[in-house]
């Protein structure tokens, strides 16, 4: 088949074919556990710390996935082999991985066996490669975090609309930036769809404390690097002032990897362009994966 495959409920079909049942619970809800993930030179990147994740995203909701860990591993494995060859030369997968509840009606249901999904789209690098360069924009919206006591922070669902509001009332300030948000407390928590971190040279890399935030693969990989690099890191909890006087704030995400911040709520971050532990951060990222990401980003933007 010359063109993308999807792979829905143990079945291979066209991309194109890819559907969810309207009475699906994540649909109708928004309970659907979700793992975005992306090859580096058509290579998965970090799948088992990924599918950690996703079993116990599953484990908190009560949900069997209906695959095997070996077998939806295979299924990673063989969906990458059919569509990385249908891309652009040397373009990347962003890979999906859904599971839901399944039917509405079996949401009450012990040890119910959810739907599951994997399907495949090129990274969308469009979204990110200017900012490698430009950096991001950040405002603090007054939309909060979710509290601890409606889902546990390391619950990983697509059940985001407090993200969506955040980045409606940050654009409102500034079309380009994006939304970060506090906790109920006033503590910075994460941005919308991805982990945060900030640097000074007296406290080197700060992060929240990793309890109360999701446990990002790419922040882990970050936290790897800079260790490498000899860069110290903490977790902490941190206030937008501790932001607003970083020498650098970043952002990680599954996509990007890494992305350097230029302004906090309108003000510059130091001098507002992206600064040498951002620039020590990406280098170590494209060793370790073996590809020139920003490159490729830029490739790939127009």
């Amino acid at each position: 088949m010359a063109e993308p495959i999807a792979y829905w409920e143990g079945t291979w079909k066209p991309h194109r074919e890819l559907t969810i049942p309207l009475n699906d619970a994540g649909f109708q809800l928004g309970t659907t556990v979700a793992e975005q993930l992306r090859t580096f030179n058509g290579k998965i990147f970090r799948l088992d710390q990924h599918l950690d994740r996703l079993w116990r995203s599953l484990e908190i909701l009560g949900v069997q996935s209906p695959e095997s860990r070996e077998s939806l591993t295979d299924v990673v494995h063989q969906i990458i082999e059919h569509n990385f060859p249908l891309l652009p030369a040397g373009a990347d997968l962003g890979v999906s991985i859904f599971v839901t509840p399944g039917p509405l009606e079996q949401v009450s249901r012990p040890h119910k066996t959810g739907r599951l999904a994997v399907h495949t789209q090129m990274v969308a690098f469009k979204t990110f490669a200017h900012l490698y360069e430009a950096g991001q924009p950040l405002i603090v919206p007054s939309t909060r975090q979710t509290p601890v006591e409606c889902w546990p922070r390391e619950l990983k669902v697509r059940s985001r609309v407090h993200y969506y509001l955040a980045d409606l009332e940050a654009k409102r300030e500034d079309p380009t930036a994006r939304a970060v948000l506090l906790d109920m407390d006033g503590y910075v928590m994460e941005a919308t769809t991805a982990n945060i971190a900030k640097y000074h040279p007296n406290t080197g890399l700060e992060l929240p404390p990793a309890e109360l935030v999701l446990p990002g693969i790419s922040i882990a990989t970050l936290t790897e690097l800079a260790k490498r690099l000899d860069i110290p890191v903490t977790h902490r909890q941190l206030t937008p002032e501790d932001f607003a006087t970083a020498d650098e704030v970043l952002l990680t995400s599954t996509s990007p990897c890494v992305i350097p911040c230029n302004t906090w709520n309108g003000k510059p971050i130091s001098v507002g362009k992206p600064g040498p532990i951002f620039k020590q951060l990406i280098e170590a990222w494209e060793e370790m994966v073996g590809l020139n990401v920003r490159e490729q980003a830029l490739r790939f933007a127009t």
